[in-house]
Parts: structure tokens; sequence; C-alpha cells
């Protein structure tokens, strides 16, 4: 059976998309795919986050998205906007298994934060790692103010009885404030679960070739990569 992965965020605009090209390019050698239950903010035939991850993982990266709504909103206000029937976990959870039974590897990006509704009825992204009994991989900002909005998403987490796989930066400076540098020995004691990994910003700009090759170091061995937590 592959291995199911969700990935979520503190909040909308992270990292995640990238997060998530990391760890499908971390895991060459293997039949990856991602799955994007909700896409908003974007017409048809507009490349999505989904095809985002394609382009930057490489070829072996297969791209499912479930439904898109235009509007960039919460999937359940941009469905309900659209007239469009929003996304349910249980189908979430079946596509995720479906492609689980082709792939070795299946990544679930959720849009903005764990919480964030897919329906009216309040169904969310942490219904549907619950269905699956998948681990959860939280991405979060570097810095100021992101030891809170963490802290939050693993109580939540924790709440529903799913499992923190483990915190990813998503978006690492260049040169790193105070701030961000306390943050990488703060965040994983915050989250209750170990730091795996650190993005550099702009890494999303890069071509997938270079992306594929360098995002081994980007993350921690238990996702595939040589990163290492840097000394403060």
């Amino acid at each position: 059976m592959a291995t199911i992965l969700v990935v979520t965020g503190t909040g909308t605009e992270i990292g995640k998309t990238v997060v998530t090209a990391a760890v499908a390019a971390a895991a060459r050698g293997r039949r990856v795919a991602v799955l994007k239950p909700a896409q908003t903010g974007l017409a048809p035939g507009e490349p999505g986050d989904a095809a985002e991850v394609a382009r930057l993982a490489g070829g072996h990266v297969t791209a499912v998205e479930l439904a898109r709504f235009p509007e960039p909103l919460a999937p359940a206000t941009a469905a309900r906007r659209a007239g469009l029937a929003p996304v349910r976990p249980h189908e979430v959870a079946e596509a995720a298994e479906k492609l689980a039974t082709e792939h070795d590897l299946v990544l679930v990006e959720g849009a903005g934060g764990l919480l964030v509704r897919f329906d009216d009825e309040g169904a969310t992204l942490a219904d549907a790692a619950r269905l699956l009994s998948a681990p959860v991989l939280v991405v979060a900002p570097a810095g100021l103010g992101t030891l809170n909005a963490t802290a939050l998403t693993a109580e939540a987490l924790r709440a529903r009885g799913l499992e923190c796989r483990g915190v990813v930066v998503g978006s690492m400076p260049e040169r790193p404030d105070l701030a961000s540098r306390c943050n990488v020995e703060d965040l994983p004691v915050v989250a209750g679960a170990p730091l795996l990994g650190a993005v550099p910003a702009g890494a999303g700009a890069l071509s997938g070739g270079d992306f594929a090759a360098r995002a081994g170091g980007w993350l921690a061995p238990e996702l595939g990569g040589t990163w290492t937590v840097p000394s403060l």
C-alpha cells in the first residue's frame, strides 16, 4: 500500500505547494501522485497547484485536481458563490485511496489552513485526513508570528487524533532575521513534532530541473532528503 501524506499549512500563501513539490522531487524513483482537492482562484485552463508540483518535481508526478472554483476564497465560499457542488471529505479520501493503488506516494495538498471549510456543513481537510488515517505535514512561515499559528494547528491535529508528521518552513529567507533563526529551534517545541526541512525563499521560481536537483537538500531524511537542522 502506498504512503499517503496530507500537506497543510498554518495559513495561505506560505509555501505549501513548493514544499509538496520538494517532497515529491525527493521521492524520485518512486511513483508519486499529488492530489489537490479544491483549487480556488483560477479560471479553467490555468495551471493550478497540482500542475505546479508536477512542473517543479519532474515528469514522474501524476497531478490530480478534484474541483476548481474561480474566486480566490475558501473552498466552501468559492463553491457556494460559483453555484457548484463543494468537495466532500469522503471524495478526497476515495480519490487518494484510488491513487494509492497505482502509486508509491500520494500527497494531498490542502487549501489554506487545516480547518478551512470544504462545505457549508463545516467539513475540512482534517476530516479527509481522518478518513485516510494519514499523517499530516505542516508547512509554516519562518518569521515572527509563526509559533502561535503552528501551535494551534498542532493542537487541532491532536484533538482529532491525527499524527503531525513534522513541520517544514515553506519560505526561508536567504538572510534570516533573529525571529526566523530562533524559530528553527522553537517550531518543533510548539508543534510537538520535528522540524523536517526549510525550503529557501524563491525556490518556486526555479526551473523544474534545478528544483528537483536541489530539493533533497531542503528536506530531512524522514522526507527523503539530506537536510539537518542548522545551529543558531
